[in-house]
């Protein structure tokens, strides 16, 4: 048996599930045949982590699917010292203490790394060319999360290189999403960088209908969320991570140990545009932009 334990929610998770066992099924593993997955969602709340990682303990499960970020990959580490653990999305596993390196993790924890730190920057650099006079922006980010610190930071630097304000705002709340957007206008910010990170992706209609609310440019870290009526993202391919989880799963559970499993990570980004979003901004975007967009959304 597998244990699925996700910060996120079963409905926006889906398609990130259906890639995982994707993953397990081209290691030879099919649910409802020779493995069975138990499922445990804590939609947004991190705090719910560690109970639910306790309950899959207890269940003996072969092997955890610490899914929806750092949150869930350390809430499964603190449960769990024996039980193999595989992350399907982890900015900087290292920094976060899961791994002791890339190449040689050395404990019971392996999984897919999805750089969305150094990306963070990336989504500042494109908004900046689709408002080349802004001077002003905003990035939204959850202090809860144990990313927060490196992202942000890697957010500061690339504003100052481009000489824009950015504006720091907090939620881990719905209501605190609410306040956020409220701020913009006094903020005097321009656009919006929305940090990858599961809280949000739980929220992600609620956050993409916002910003068409308050009519703000905004960037992703996931194509999901373009999707979903977001204006642009820049990241990995996010079912595409969590199907190379379903691998090392499936390796695993045929008797691989995670210590000797390098950490993967992703070869390739995508540059997703939505249109419609664009025009309803009333925001032209560049050719050269659309040139090197892998998708566009009309």
């Amino acid at each position: 048996m597998i244990g699925f334990l996700s910060s996120r929610s079963p409905g926006e998770s889906a398609p990130v599930a259906a890639a995982f066992r994707k993953g397990l099924s081209e290691n030879g593993y099919v649910v409802g045949q020779n493995v069975q997955i138990d499922y445990r969602w804590a939609e947004g709340q991190y705090d719910r982590l560690p109970a639910l990682a306790a309950e899959l303990v207890d269940l003996r499960v072969g092997v955890i699917l610490a899914a929806g970020g750092p949150p869930s990959a350390l809430a499964a580490k603190v449960a769990t010292s024996t039980i193999p653990i595989v992350f399907s999305a982890a900015s900087d596993p290292v920094a976060l203490g899961l791994v002791a390196s890339l190449n040689r993790p050395g404990g019971n924890l392996t999984g897919m790394s999805t750089l969305t730190t150094p990306l963070v920057a990336k989504g500042i650099e494109l908004l900046k060319e689709l408002l080349p006079v802004a001077t002003g922006m905003a990035y939204l980010a959850n202090p809860s999360n144990p990313s927060r610190g490196g992202e942000t930071s890697a957010a500061f630097a690339a504003a100052k290189n481009l000489g824009i304000a950015l504006h720091v705002l907090n939620a881990s709340t719905e209501a605190e999403i609410e306040a956020a957007f409220e701020s913009l206008t006094g903020l005097h910010a321009q656009a919006l960088v929305v940090a990858g990170e599961p809280f949000f992706d739980s929220r992600r209609v609620k956050i993409v209908d916002l910003a068409a609310k308050y009519a703000v440019p905004a960037s992703y870290a996931w194509r999901e969320n373009v999707v979903a009526g977001g204006l642009m993202s820049y990241g990995t391919n996010l079912a595409d991570s969590y199907r190379q989880a379903g691998i090392l799963a499936g390796r695993v559970l045929k008797g691989e140990k995670p210590a000797d499993l390098p950490v993967m990570q992703p070869t390739k980004f995508e540059l997703t545009i939505n249109l419609k979003t664009a025009k309803a901004l009333r925001l032209p975007i560049p050719p050269t932009v659309l040139a090197r967009a892998d998708e566009v959304i009309e």
